[in-house]
């Protein structure tokens, strides 16, 4: 099974080459050599404790958050680190009224490519695994260049990081106004009974 695997996979696919959007520059070009550098360390067949390595960091990765690099948004936005929080609400929402369509540049900007260069970052820097590590590093050049190529077709630059944090802020600090203090705390007044 593991060879099927193997043959099927990503190494005969010609994964990261086969990507539909190229690598643009050095770093680029470096992280998908990273990641196929990484394919290749795999041994064929992978052993169980190569499969039980991977397992780990992905569980580490996205499942218990074992190393402090959550892969959801709330996380990196709220002021509280906590999952499913107003940023969670607010892309359900910008979801909802385009019809599960987004205005790309925006969306990538006020959203995941606002934090997921620190999750990259932290996964390459404290996962196991080399091939998680690459995988974290391509996933960012390759979201960097496809915000590139939104500015090239669309003309809508990057905003300084500055700008956009100042933007999230705002949202977030209109979303708290808007949410209408306790007025009812159980055991606050006495017995409940």
């Amino acid at each position: 099974m593991a060879r099927r695997w193997l043959r099927c996979g990503p190494p005969a696919a010609g994964f990261p080459a086969c990507l539909a959007l190229p690598p643009a520059d050095d770093t680029a070009a470096r992280a998908g050599a990273n990641f196929a550098a990484a394919l290749a360390e795999l041994p064929d067949p992978p052993s169980a404790h190569v499969f039980d390595e991977l397992a780990a960091d992905y569980a580490a990765i996205y499942l218990n958050n074992r190393l402090g690099a959550s892969p959801c948004e709330s996380v990196w936005l709220d002021d509280d680190h906590l999952v499913r929080q107003q940023p969670m609400f607010e892309l359900r929402e910008i979801y909802a009224a385009a019809g599960l369509g987004v205005a790309m540049a925006n969306f990538i900007d006020e959203h995941v490519g606002y934090w997921f260069p620190n999750f990259a970052r932290r996964v390459a820097d404290t996962c196991h695994t080399p091939l998680y590590a690459a995988l974290a590093e391509l996933t960012h050049v390759w979201l960097c260049g496809f915000r590139e190529l939104l500015d090239e077709m669309c003309g809508c630059p990057v905003p300084p990081r500055e700008e956009i944090t100042a933007r999230i802020n705002r949202k977030l600090a209109r979303d708290k106004a808007e949410v209408a203090p306790i007025r009812f705390m159980p055991g606050a007044q006495g017995p409940g009974w």
